[in-house]
């Protein structure tokens, strides 16, 4: 367990999400080896990923190796990028029955023939580890067991091992999509979770820079590239960042670079807590599906 400093503390303190992701894959692991010892079956995660989106392939890519380091069966189905919405709907129906299946994702964006949220609400709630299904969000909305999308879920439990206070503590959350913000505030407001006075802000809201001035944490899911500056930011707040953009860099090899939402070198010297762009929120990310895939396997929520 990390310990925060506090605000009046001169250090800043990084929250490195990849070794915490590296130590629940371990925990994950050696709770599979314990299944498997016992004669239990392995936990089986299936992927689904539509073309050749250079994010999507990555993501998928370290998915296949995480399941690899928790000890978790991995399969993953491919199409192409003019797959029809009944072929996708088919291959969901078929994984939805398949007993050696116990969870599975479709990677999102899908292309724009295909209605994302048909797909989504085609999957058995019970299989659904990425949280999107409405009978997830709408269980999680109200405190009860289920899956929570794996980016809140990730960071929830980053604040909890670097032991940051959150009850009653001013929390802003920027963005407001299905995926991160919307969540994001539902569970930081939650009793048990973050405990927190919650103000979701976005692209419309008023004196924005005001209100984030005002918060104990900062947490940015609005996917513009440096969009937290200095002057929004608290001295002593934790700001945790979500944004992945790749920015062009033709210093880099590859051409680019990922940004956060968050200007990090600027806003670093302000802060009592701060996650990295790359290696904070995203391992954790993909972390947390692989533990909603451990307690799919464990039927922990929901019998199949």
């Amino acid at each position: 367990m990390h310990t925060a400093h506090s605000p009046n503390s001169l250090h800043m303190q990084l929250i490195d999400g990849k070794s915490t992701a590296a130590a629940i894959k371990q925990e994950i692991a050696a709770r599979v080896a314990e299944i498997v010892a016992s004669g239990g079956k392995r936990p089986h995660l299936a992927a689904v990923l539509v073309g050749h989106d250079g994010g999507s392939e990555t993501y998928v890519k370290n998915k296949v190796l995480a399941c690899k380091a928790c000890g978790f069966e991995s399969t993953l189905i491919r199409y192409e990028d003019d797959v029809t919405e009944d072929e996708l709907l088919q291959c969901v129906s078929s994984l939805n029955t398949n007993p050696d299946i116990d969870g599975f994702i479709v990677q999102l964006p899908l292309p724009k023939h295909i209605n994302e949220q048909r797909i989504i609400e085609a999957i058995d709630y019970r299989k659904d580890v990425d949280g999107f299904h409405p009978v997830n969000v709408g269980r999680m909305a109200i405190g009860l067991p289920c899956y929570i999308s794996a980016t809140p879920l990730g960071i929830i439990e980053l604040l909890r091992r670097y032991a940051i206070p959150t009850r009653g503590k001013r929390c802003v959350v920027l963005g407001r999509s299905n995926i991160v913000g919307k969540p994001m505030a539902s569970l930081m407001m939650q009793k048990n979770y973050g405990d927190a006075t919650v103000t979701v802000l976005h692209s419309h809201s008023e004196d924005l820079k005001a209100e984030c001035r005002r918060a104990d944490i900062i947490i940015a899911a609005i996917g513009s590239p440096a969009f937290v500056t200095a002057d929004m930011v608290k001295p002593g707040a934790v700001v945790i960042d979500v944004g992945t953009t790749r920015v062009p860099d033709s210093s880099r090899e590859r051409g680019y670079r990922l940004s956060g939402d968050v200007d990090f070198e600027a806003v670093k010297d302000v802060v009592a807590a701060i996650t990295p762009v790359p290696g904070g929120v995203g391992p954790m990310t993909i972390c947390m599906l692989m533990l909603n895939t451990l307690a799919a396997a464990e039927k922990k929520y929901y019998a199949s």
